[in-house]
């Protein structure tokens, strides 16, 4: 799962970061407004932990932006104002979830996954696909009810192929999805390959169908 962390304050995006990566997240940052907005209008996140108070403005406008261009990616607020009018607004404007400072980063990755649910999975933990289930809370995956042993990256792989099931999902999407600013830094798209054939192999040893489609020339598309 890829996330955004509009927030100013260093030592907290350190933070933030350091943790939320260990629960297997792929965290982008911006520390300003427009560094926010170059990032949304170009990129999908599946949630965004969005700062009110911005050195170069207001929070609130990167909702603004997001909702003038329809986009759909889930929002956490997070701020230390206790204002009721500045969380009536955000609440109003599509933010998902308000979250005030100082908080638990436990609490904000649960808040997350609460977030990411309702957006991409309708409020449910548990995702089932024919013989497949996925534990979104535990993060495991089983074919039968037999535990496939899948990596992190293969884990963030699968979920993201079975939440735009039958869609045509390109190389360069899955590079960001699962590399978020490094993707740019990638020539090549064979990573993707070898994550696919890995994760594949490991499924349909377990017993499971190959619901993942090579759409040559595009990407891959998960058929089930």
């Amino acid at each position: 799962m890829k996330i955004l962390i509009v927030e100013d304050e260093k030592e907290l995006v350190k933070s933030m970061v350091q943790f939320l990566r260990q629960e297997s997240y792929v965290c982008e940052v911006a520390y300003t407004e427009r560094e926010a907005n170059e990032k949304i209008l170009i990129f999908d996140y599946d949630c965004i932990l969005l700062d009110i108070s911005l050195p170069d403005g207001n929070g609130l406008k990167i909702l603004q932006k997001l909702k003038e261009n329809n986009k759909t990616d889930g929002v956490i607020i997070i701020t230390a104002k206790n204002s009721m009018d500045d969380k009536i607004k955000g609440l109003n404007l599509g933010a998902d979830d308000y979250l005030p400072k100082p908080f638990y980063l436990p609490e904000l990755s649960a808040r997350i996954s609460a977030v990411v649910r309702r957006k991409r999975f309708d409020g449910n933990n548990k995702l089932v696909c024919n013989e497949i289930a996925v534990d979104l809370l535990g993060k495991t995956v089983s074919v039968k009810d037999k535990p496939v042993d899948l990596t992190r990256k293969e884990y963030d792989l699968l979920i993201f192929l079975m939440a735009n099931k039958n869609r045509v999902v390109s190389k360069n999407a899955i590079a960001e999805h699962l590399s978020g600013d490094d993707a740019e830094l990638l020539d090549k798209f064979d990573f993707i390959y070898s994550h696919i054939k890995n994760m594949k192999k490991k499924m349909t040893e377990a017993g499971c169908e190959d619901y993942i489609k090579t759409v040559y020339g595009l990407g891959y598309k998960f058929t089930a």
